[in-house]
């Protein structure tokens, strides 16, 4: 433990960590930047925080305060000390709806306080696009906007009082009139009135440098706005008055089509006189495919919302910015869920911009530039030509109704050309920017990112100016040094230079990321949509809060199980960041930090598909895993649960299902099966079937004329559907052929040696040689990270479907853990095998092979209510659009909760994972159950949610294939043999 540790666990009562793992979570925001910090303090109060400083000052250490870590420019990373206030310093203090205020500690994420305002009719103003994760001490340090700030302006606009520890220990409340002001503000203020009262731009979303301006007599001498902005460089926020504003009782979005951007931009300032609540633009390249449903046509789109005391007032203030406007086509949306999907578009391009149409990668940097609104298509068109002349790409986005744009653009950050390409490109926009009349910063702050590049903006003696007035507060240059003032420059401390220049040995394929696993963790650029908590999914930008009910979203459950960085999908890829970097993290694909952050992954995949920029952390799991256990004995769970799939072959082979479940319901035996296989004691044994789905196939008799004449399909024997829950296979045999189709099973027969004649024939030799298989998608064998195995499996599975591969026949998986892996593991795993991307093209789950191959079948109308939850696979890699229109063709109403049932094949029955199983069940899936309205179908496609609803709360789930069979007419077919 070193002295600095030591005096601050001594000093404060809150969180101290020096350990490897605390520090490798911080040392990266949602910029390019990477700082190692000493260590992490989670400070309980305004007391520890004080403490803090003391010893820090005394040692010489710089602090830096950390919110939800999404800020842009750097100013959320240092060597020093980082304070983090999300851990505990994270309360609503009070609300006030009679004086419209709230009290709030800096680490409050603004969702959490727009959810107490919305029953008073009341919100915070500014909503940035991470309002699910961002804290209002970040909000304060960054003075961040939103796509409100054209109607309720900047988090300055809303700030009354600020309580803040200074460096040295004084303790300030600041507000108008000087209120708080350390010694000597004021008359640096007094002496550089001329300076201050011609220096600034006037523009709405001026957010470069120190806001000296708002210490004018004029402006109320207001010391809480004047430090809004200073990005944690002036004093410690530990608790704030914020201004509440009154929302609209109805809101209207009107959805502008344009032929391009620059038609948009040319729009935008023209709209701003019918009082709109929002004006935000985005162009078509930030669209991910499939998500146009709903945008009117056009190449790019201003998104402006409207507010009312009625629907009628607002759908009428609509109609009336879309007659004005000039547009190739428009769309009016007054229901609360079209607004909300049209929305989410519209934020997920914080993320989506990360990556070119053709998958090269962009960065951060010139994030958010700002210039007057009038101004706003004459700078595109300007900016357009200096990205071309530099050879470079980006995409703008962003709050046009403010002149403010947002835009990753594709540098290169890994060799000194790009890098040096980088700097002269930031030295020319900011000239550019300047001559249009902005701000280097319209909404993130300078940073490291601009900080060097002020005096372009504001000239030398400003920047003096602001040097002094950083020495008024912080004398010492104690908090976050080298933001700012003095600042860094801005092509040091890269993130991207301490990662590996070669690609490193993996065993998965990352077509994605060009093989390149270092690209692959790079995807992370951390704006955090993992660590939303609220289970309905993001509160929308317009401001109005969702009714509890089910969420479409599954990332992250483990995070929203334990509240904790390290168990975020951006937290794990910081870890994997550092591992490869090598500097924090020393012990590469073994260390130990690593592996405990990712033991509590669900492998749900729920980020492939709800990370804007599609991180896929079951996948690098997996990857890590293979390493990490490569010449080691694994966990005893790896070899009881991960090769689940041969133990069960063996049970069915000696006949010895009864046996085992008679032994299993025996409770001291049960025990030590338990622990001998790395099992949850709190977990029963799941039973085995009697009989086998094969068993079943090979016995049954068809009755004559079943399903004859339709299309062929192949229906695949999932471990779970073959000696767990074999009901399920029989059941959608008897529906698939209900609806005309001719099902057959995979071959169990691979040939060895090479066809003959035509290509199709065996030789003779072959056929006496040949081998009884069963095919597998190898889920267990990957999950566990042991991917050798799953090769293995993966290719004979592979030499068993060859004959099916050279039919039209689709592959028809109904387990969606199965389905996900074979259209995604499978291809990425074997990915210099051919016949993976042909077999992972023809895997249809149940629903999509009856929309496709029986289009004219109706299903038995049920008219009953559905409750349940989409399986997190089939959320994430599958999709579920055709499970929601069979459902709605059987009249099975209402919508499934989303995240994930926290089963997850082995992972809730591994020891030490059951607490947070239950809990990820108890968030979403449980309520769903135990709320469901009379007379409720439970829906569980997934073995996992059946198996968790079973063992969690007594009820039984069951596949849809199920529902459907049960209620089909019986004509003589429905007990023949298949109960």
């Amino acid at each position: 433990m070193t002295d600095l540790e030591a005096e601050l666990r001594k000093a404060v009562r809150g969180d101290v960590g020096f350990d490897v793992t605390s520090r490798a979570l911080v040392t990266m925001d949602a910029s390019n930047y990477r700082r190692v910090p000493l260590g992490v303090v989670a400070p309980r109060d305004a007391d520890d925080v004080a403490a803090a400083l003391q010893v820090c000052r005394a040692a010489g250490v710089p602090v830096v305060a950390r919110g939800g870590g999404t800020s842009i420019a750097g100013q959320a990373t240092g060597t020093g000390v980082v304070l983090d206030f999300t851990r505990h310093m994270n309360r609503l203090v009070d609300l006030d709806p009679g004086t419209r205020t709230a009290v709030v500690q800096p680490g409050l994420v603004l969702d959490r306080l727009q959810e107490a305002a919305a029953p008073h009719r009341l919100r915070f103003g500014p909503d940035p696009s991470t309002h699910s994760r961002c804290t209002l001490g970040g909000m304060i340090g960054n003075n961040s906007c939103g796509s409100h700030s054209v109607a309720w302006g900047t988090t300055a606009d809303g700030v009354r009082e600020l309580e803040v520890v200074t460096a040295r220990g004084g303790r300030l409340r600041l507000g108008q009139g000087w209120a708080g002001a350390p010694d000597g503000l004021r008359a640096l203020v007094d002496g550089e009135l001329a300076r201050l009262r011609t220096g600034f731009p006037e523009l709405p979303r001026r957010i470069s440098g120190y806001a000296l301006d708002a210490l004018l007599p004029e402006n109320g001498a207001d010391v809480a706005r004047s430090f809004c902005g200073s990005e944690g460089t002036l004093g410690v926020l530990t608790e704030a008055v914020v201004r509440l504003v009154e929302a609209p009782r109805a809101r209207v979005l009107a959805v502008l089509g344009y032929a391009d951007e620059g038609a948009a931009a040319e729009a935008a300032a023209g709209l701003l006189p019918f009082g709109p609540l929002t004006v935000e633009g985005m162009a078509a390249d930030l669209v991910p495919p499939g998500a146009t449903a709903g945008l009117p046509r056009g190449g790019a789109w201003l998104f402006v919302e409207t507010g009312g005391e009625s629907q009628g007032e607002a759908r009428a203030r609509a109609e009336a910015v879309v007659r004005a406007a000039d547009v190739l086509d428009a769309r009016i949306v007054h229901d609360p869920a079209g607004q909300r999907a049209l929305w989410r578009i519209r934020e997920d391009a914080s993320g989506t911009a990360t990556r070119m149409p053709d998958g090269t990668e962009a960065w951060p940097g010139w994030e958010d530039c700002a210039v007057p609104p009038a101004r706003l298509g004459a700078y595109l068109r300007d900016f357009r030509v200096l990205l071309t002349d530099h050879g470079l790409r980006g995409t703008p986005y962003g709050h046009f109704g403010d002149g403010c744009i947002h835009v990753r653009i594709d540098f290169d950050l890994l060799t000194a050309a790009g890098i040096a390409r980088f700097r002269r490109f930031s030295e020319e926009l900011a000239e550019l920017v300047v001559s249009h009349g902005g701000s280097l910063s319209g909404e993130h702050g300078d940073g490291q990112a601009r900080a060097e590049l002020l005096p372009k903006m504001y000239g030398p003696d400003m920047v003096a100016l602001f040097e002094r007035a950083k020495a008024v507060w912080d004398p010492d240059d104690l908090l976050n040094p080298g933001m700012l003032v003095r600042p860094a420059p801005l092509d040091g401390n890269l993130r991207f230079a301490v990662l590996p220049r070669e690609p490193v040995d993996v065993a998965f394929g990352y077509p994605s990321d060009g093989g390149d696993f270092s690209a692959a963790v790079r995807r992370c650029v951390g704006v955090a949509k993992c660590r939303t908590t609220a289970a309905p999914g993001p509160v929308p930008a317009s401001g109005a809060v969702p009714a509890p009910g089910p969420g479409s979203g599954v990332m992250c459950p483990s995070f929203r199980a334990t509240g904790r960085e390290e168990h975020s999908t951006r937290g794990r890829a910081r870890l994997l960041h550092e591992m490869l970097a090598g500097e924090l993290v020393t012990d590469g694909w073994r260390s130990t930090e690593v592996r405990d952050a990712l033991d509590l992954c669900l492998s749900c995949k729920g980020c492939r598909s709800d990370c804007p920029v599609e991180v896929d952390m079951a996948t690098y799991k997996a990857e890590f895993l293979h390493h990490h256990h490569e010449g080691r004995r694994r966990p005893a769970a790896h070899y009881s649960m991960g090769r689940l799939p041969v133990w069960l072959r063996w049970v069915s082979r000696l006949r010895a299902a009864a046996p085992l479940n008679a032994l299993a319901s025996v409770g001291p035996l049960a025990g030590v099966a338990r622990r001998l296989g790395g099992i949850a004691a709190e977990r029963d044994i799941p039973r085995l079937a009697r009989e086998t789905f094969s068993g079943w196939w090979r016995r049954r008799e068809p009755a004559p004329g079943e399903g004859r004449g339709g299309d062929l399909v192949v229906l695949w024997p999932d471990t779970f559907t073959e000696h767990l829950s074999p009901s399920v296979g029989r059941a959608a045999v008897r529906v698939l052929e209900a609806a005309g189709l001719r099902v057959a099973l995979p071959p169990t027969l691979r040939m060895r040696g090479r066809p003959v004649g035509d290509g199709r024939s065996r030789s003779a030799a072959a056929l006496v040689t040949a081998r009884r298989g069963r095919v597998c998608c190898g889920l267990t064998y990957v999950s566990t990270g042991q991917l050798d195995h799953a090769r293995v499996v993966l290719r004979r599975t592979l030499d068993l479907m060859e004959p099916v591969l050279e039919t039209a026949a689709p592959v028809v998986v109904l387990e969606p853990s199965c389905a996900a892996a074979l259209r995604t593991d499978l291809p990425e795993l074997l990915h210099d095998d051919p016949r993976a991307a042909r077999l992972a093209a023809r895997v249809l789950t149940f629903a999509e092979v009856l929309e496709r191959h029986a289009p004219d079948w109706t299903p038995p109308r049920l008219d009953r209510p559905a409750v349940g939850q989409t399986h997190c696979h089939q959320h994430a890699v599958l999709g579920d659009a055709a499970e929601r229109r069979l459902r709605e063709a059987a009249g099975l109403s209402g919508d499934l909760s989303g995240g994930c049932c926290g089963l997850a094949g082995n992972f809730g029955f591994e020891k030490g994972h059951f607490e947070v199983s239950a809990a990820c069940a108890q968030e979403q899936l449980l309520p769903a159950v135990r709320d469901a309205p009379e007379g409720a179908v439970v829906l569980a496609d997934g073995f996992s949610c059946r198996t968790q609803l079973e063992q969690l709360a007594g009820t039984r789930g069951r596949h849809l294939a199920e529902v459907l069979a049960e209620h089909l007419e019986d004509d003589g077919r429905a007990h023949r043999g298949e109960r």
